[in-house]
């Protein structure tokens, strides 16, 4: 289904030196810097050398508290420690306010499927659109094609970081799986997720893996948390414990199960669960 990115970089403030000595050092830990809690100094939007350290770029740890909100009006009071919320729909100007009241926040935006109702839609040529994804008006991409994709997801990803998000969620990780039009294969999926795990990480975000379980023992290692839809209805939960065993959190939705069905076992694996609605608004019920 459906993410915005990272927190503006804080000025850094300093004295006028009264020694020269300390202006040498002052210059030179100028020289080095990029940007306060993850942040890229302002390169002009390429991602280009401005890749933090992953120690700078936040983590979610598992048991994490969540709110996913994709459709109508955002509720900005659920006490969760993190938002989820779609890249396109929301400005810099609610990503703040989320961040004043300690919030971080998600930049949700389809990676892997054409959404026909986005601004840059006119930009994705035919070539690259596949089969209906089982949404109106997405169809999925042709995921080989890295050299038609990578600068339109590199411009999705710019507009998530210039709108101060702290993370991404790329939905739609998991087309050779799915009848998408293509000959996709598994090597086809890892090359392209850990490009999009790149292309965030270049831009001073955390990047969450979306579904896509089966290739999770190859793809930990890239991502830095992990979103999944319907684990338990299915009975596949057990798949994501790499996650959580890499410090690492696990956020997760049931739509069709009641949470005496899911709960336990989430609290036992330390998945951070909600029953959601399909359609993805602000009602939530959190383990």
């Amino acid at each position: 289904m459906y993410v915005p990115a990272h927190r503006p970089a804080i000025a850094r403030t300093t004295r006028r030196p009264v020694l020269l000595v300390a202006l040498l050092l002052l210059l030179a830990g100028c020289a080095g810097h990029r940007g306060e809690d993850g942040g890229p100094g302002g390169n002009g939007g390429s991602g280009k050398d401005a890749t933090p350290s992953a120690a700078k770029r936040w983590q979610p740890r598992p048991g994490t508290s969540w709110q996913w909100q994709l459709s109508g009006r955002l509720d900005t009071s659920v006490r969760a420690e993190v938002y989820d919320i779609d890249g396109f729909d929301h400005s810099g100007a609610t990503v703040a306010q989320l961040h004043r009241k300690g919030r971080r926040v998600v930049c949700y935006v389809s990676t892997g499927a054409w959404e026909d109702f986005r601004p840059d839609a006119d930009r994705f040529p035919r070539s690259v659109l596949g089969r209906g994804n089982g949404w109106k008006g997405e169809r999925w991409l042709d995921i080989r094609r890295t050299d038609v994709l990578r600068p339109l997801m590199a411009a999705r990803l710019d507009m998530c970081r210039e709108k101060g998000f702290d993370a991404v969620e790329p939905d739609n990780m998991d087309g050779y799986r799915n009848r998408t039009g293509f000959p996709l294969t598994a090597a086809d999926q890892l090359r392209y997720n850990r490009l999009v795990a790149e292309l965030a990480h270049d831009r001073g975000m955390a990047v969450g893996l979306k579904n896509d379980l089966d290739q999770i023992p190859q793809l930990v290692g890239d991502f830095d948390f992990a979103v999944d839809e319907q684990c338990a209805q299915y009975r596949e939960c057990a798949k994501l414990e790499p996650f959580v065993a890499a410090g690492k959190a696990v956020f997760h939705v049931e739509y069709e199960l009641p949470t005496g069905r899911f709960c336990a076992q989430s609290r036992r694996l330390g998945l951070s669960s909600l029953l959601k609605k399909y359609e993805l608004g602000a009602w939530r019920r959190a383990c």
